[in-house]
């Protein structure tokens, strides 16, 4: 057990989280209910004996699942960057992992940077429910033509105003959004849309994933994607995919991470 130790310097510690978002009610810290930011909080507590709260770069909802989510926070404990995860991972619950930790410079906030976040979104396209998969896919029933999912799905690359994918709900001060790639494939009976994009609004990713299975299973076209984008409506696209099957793979810093 590393030892709670502390110094009078401080350093900026950069975790990268793995997490089975089942059991949670999101990332973001609330009282009296359980979260991935709380028990992270609760974690560095109990090692380091510090108060704090991690920032995090994605606030990811409940039932969402991540492999590389990142969150950072000041120590002043003398316990190694690239150790914190060996120590922390014993005080967390076994459905939340640190994979990686490491020093960042003392003003990197992962929300003020360029990255590029990758996301999936898993769909079980069977005749009938897979019970062990119910927590990680979005069970749909029916048959999906995958060429015209990926035909309407090269219309969400590039800058637009995705205001018709997102949440009426969404408090950002600009809908445009960069979207670099998006593409769907089929593994087994499994089918799996990956989009990469600079950042997202809320609940963007699963309000895609759901307009593309409209049009996957026959209600649309490809090209309805570009008049649903122009139209800045929330009520043109089609619904949002429910939470589960929504995986955030990782964080990508073109420019590098400042140490």
């Amino acid at each position: 057990m590393e030892k709670k130790e502390q110094s009078t310097n401080q350093n900026r510690i950069m975790l990268t989280v793995s997490y089975d978002g089942t059991n949670y009610s999101g990332w973001a810290y609330q009282e009296n209910v359980p979260t991935i930011e709380g028990a992270l909080n609760a974690a560095i507590k109990e090692l380091t004996g510090e108060e704090l709260q991690v920032i995090g770069a994605s606030r990811t909802d409940a039932g969402v699942h991540a492999y590389g989510n990142l969150a950072v926070f000041d120590t002043k404990s003398t316990i190694p960057p690239d150790r914190f995860m060996y120590a922390l991972n014993p005080h967390l619950p076994k459905d939340i992992r640190i994979v990686k930790s490491q020093k960042v410079a003392p003003d990197f906030h992962p929300r003020h940077c360029d990255t590029i976040k990758t996301y999936e979104y898993h769909v079980l396209n069977t005749d009938y429910e897979v019970p062990v998969k119910r927590n990680y896919t979005y069970h749909f029933g029916m048959k999906l033509d995958i060429d015209k999912m990926n035909q309407a799905a090269k219309y969400f690359e590039g800058e637009h105003d995705f205001t018709s994918f997102c949440n009426v709900e969404s408090q950002a001060l600009t809908h445009v959004r960069t979207v670099y790639e998006v593409n769907v494939r089929r593994e087994q009976e499994e089918v799996i849309i990956t989009v990469k994009g600079a950042g997202f609004l809320y609940n963007m990713v699963r309000i895609m994933s759901g307009t593309l299975l409209q049009i996957g299973r026959g209600k649309g076209e490809p090209s309805d994607i570009k008049t649903i984008l122009e139209a800045k409506d929330r009520t043109k696209a089609g619904p949002t995919a429910p939470a589960q099957g929504l995986f955030l793979i990782q964080y990508e810093f073109p420019s590098g991470i400042p140490e």
